[in-house]
């Protein structure tokens, strides 16, 4: 990987932690910051060594949004260069984030502001520090809630609490990011990264290509009536048999049927057995 200068990229057995490292600006995200992104997400997407990806930010957070004048200052005279930074800030943090090939965690230690829900909504999983402070504050300066986030908060929350922050622009603390959805869990700061470690493991333990799979279903068959789910679905189970090298399917039914080594539902089945 590049040496980059926005965001830190580290690997250990085979969870890479991208870290947005802008800490004297609160993680802002600039246009620097967005292209590193975008690389490094192109380039990780095919990484052998990567089966989880956790996305979090350096020092106190996790990002306080978009960098209100490297973003939109030093651009507003430039056509050209504004669209390119709303293009790559859309590309990484929905296209790229979104769709990644693996399971992505968000890792939300601190500051999570505007532009930082579309990287936070568009992770997979998220946990959230209790200490964490969350905000829609665009309507406190004349601005809808930037990029997607605006879609982003009806999909993640329920629509009374979208309606709520985005038209308030109160802020609100881990806890209740847990409470209304946009997390999945929150704890004491100093227990995230060890509740981030748990949750890598337990995912590192099924078949990657199963997990590929059904985020890919999840993603996809949300927006479609139940018809279209039907045949949707249908043809991503007969993709996943035909995709997945481990035989998952035939492994988990022989371990279970003939074996007995296997309750499927207290756990994977042992992918290292033939």
């Amino acid at each position: 990987m590049p040496n980059y200068e926005c965001i830190k990229v580290e690997n250990e057995n085979r969870v890479t932690t991208v870290t947005l490292n802008r800490p004297n600006k609160r993680n802002a995200m600039s246009p620097q910051l967005n292209e590193e992104m975008l690389d490094a997400l192109t380039r990780l997407a095919v990484d052998p060594q990567t089966d989880v990806l956790v996305l979090t930010g350096a020092g106190e957070s996790f990002t306080a949004g978009m960098d209100l004048q490297e973003y939109f200052r030093d651009t507003e005279h430039d056509p050209v260069l504004s669209e390119r930074a709303k293009y790559v800030m859309r590309e990484w943090s929905y296209n790229k984030l979104r769709f990644f090939p693996r399971v992505t965690i968000a890792a939300v230690n601190g500051w999570c502001f505007g532009g930082g829900f579309m990287p936070l909504v568009s992770c997979d999983l998220a946990i959230a520090a209790d200490e964490a402070q969350f905000g829609l504050s665009e309507v406190n300066w004349g601005i809808l809630p930037g990029g997607l986030v605006t879609k982003d908060v009806t999909v993640a929350l329920g629509y009374r609490d979208a309606m709520y922050y985005a038209l308030t622009g109160k802020t609100f603390d881990g806890q209740r990011a847990k409470e209304i959805g946009l997390v999945n869990d929150s704890v004491p700061r100093a227990e995230l990264d060890g509740a981030v470690r748990e949750l890598t493991e337990t995912l590192l333990k099924l078949n990657p290509v199963t997990l590929r799979s059904t985020k890919e279903a999840l993603r996809m068959s949300t927006d479609m009536n139940y018809e279209q789910s039907a045949d949707y679905l249908a043809a991503k189970s007969a993709q996943l048999t035909m995709r997945d090298p481990e035989r998952g399917r035939v492994k988990g039914l022989e371990q279970f049927l003939d074996k007995k080594t296997f309750k499927p539902g207290l756990g994977a089945y042992d992918r290292d057995k033939k």
